[in-house]
């Protein structure tokens, strides 16, 4: 499952222009599982305060990669 992560790299002053977005690539047998892991995985190897998780369906994978030539899933 890929996952669309929403995060702030600061978490004392968060504005939304300076969201920023990662893709993770995650074993789980359901969304609320693979959700969990990854909340806990950003939690454990970085800072960053995180707004929203998105579970990715293969149109919107592809739409991202089209769409953003630089797209990369990131590892934790």
């Amino acid at each position: 499952m890929i996952f669309k992560i929403f995060y702030q790299t600061n978490q004392a002053t968060p504005r939304r222009e300076t969201t920023e977005i990662l893709y993770l690539d995650v074993e789980a047998e359901t969304e609320l599982a693979g959700t969990i892991q990854v909340r806990e995985l950003i939690a454990q190897k970085t800072d960053y305060l995180v707004e929203h998780i998105d579970l990715l369906s293969k149109a919107c994978l592809t739409y991202d990669q089209e769409k953003n030539p630089e797209f990369q899933i990131t590892e934790l």
